[in-house]
């Protein structure tokens, strides 16, 4: 499985429907570090849900409107019948998202938990955070919250800008390289921190080796300017309408410009893959010599 330089990450698929199309049996792309766009996918809203492009929708607690399950609606406001329309168009791409996944990964089916979706209603631009939480910098997506034990995030977005603007990633190299580059400055936990950590309640589950790894990889890219600066890298321009795919944990991206998008995340466990080797957990335990599970 050849791996993908920054200039070649992208792959472009021709499907106009959600659940019928011609691409399936595309794992070894999604598994190899390519990103899947399908610029001829939108999620198509009603004129009524048209309304839900704004941020005044947002409770003001978070940067997302989130799905939790099929009834749990997080971090909106408004009357009763409003949020409800909204967790109806929610959900109704959470479904979508799932007949696309199960179609392009065979593979996968019966095999993929989904996790949240949710609607993102602010713009990139201008948004302050600190350097741990700034999107705008070059990363592979952890959460110190909530570990993974290895499992894979593959996530499924759309932009919905109604006024042609596109969403606008810079995409790194590939996670092999870039996991290489900084494995000489990773550190092993401390003794017991695992476990003290979930028992205060900081992380939701334990702490692997692994978490502790990739939680390190996103912090040291992010805090290297040189490398955000100077590393392999490509800009990539999601048109309003397209709808893109992509393993987050793998791919090494930087979210630079946009408003309005959908995302629905699935986990993965990297047995389950069509090749488990090319799981970031594989990865890393080639490259550090120890497991991390």
């Amino acid at each position: 499985m050849s791996t993908p330089q920054p200039a070649d990450a992208l792959r472009t698929l021709p499907d106009s429907n959600w659940d019928r199309g011609p691409s399936t049996h595309v794992e070894h792309l999604v598994e190899a570090g390519h990103v899947l766009q399908l610029p001829n996918l939108p999620f198509t809203l009603t004129h009524d849900e048209q309304r839900f492009l704004s941020p005044a929708w947002s409770d003001g607690k978070s940067k997302n409107i989130s799905l939790r399950g099929a009834t749990e609606l997080r971090g909106a406001q408004g009357g009763k019948d409003d949020l409800a329309a909204l967790q109806a168009m929610i959900r109704r791409f959470a479904a979508q998202a799932q007949a696309l996944v199960d179609r392009l990964f065979p593979q996968y089916r019966g095999k993929l938990r989904a996790g949240n979706a949710s609607l993102r209603p602010f713009a990139v631009q201008g948004r302050e955070s600190s350097w741990r939480k700034d999107d705008t910098r070059l990363h592979v997506d952890a959460f110190p919250s909530n570990p993974t034990q290895g499992v894979r995030l593959l996530r499924v977005f759309t932009n919905l800008n109604p006024a042609g603007q596109p969403r606008v990633w810079r995409v790194g190299q590939p996670f092999a390289d870039f996991a290489s580059h900084f494995a000489p400055r990773l550190r092993r936990p401390l003794p017991a921190s695992s476990r003290l950590l979930h028992a205060l309640h900081i992380t939701k589950s334990r702490r692997t080796p692994y978490d502790h790894a990739m939680l390190q990889l996103h912090d040291l890219a992010k805090a290297d300017l040189d490398f955000q600066r100077a590393s392999p890298q490509q800009e990539v321009a999601f048109a309003p309408g397209t709808t893109w795919v992509v393993f987050s944990d793998q791919v090494l991206h930087a979210v630079m410009a946009g408003q309005h998008m959908m995302e629905q995340t699935f986990y993965l466990r990297p047995t389950d893959q069509l090749a488990p080797e090319t799981s970031p957990l594989r990865v890393l335990e080639r490259l550090l010599h120890r497991p991390l599970v």
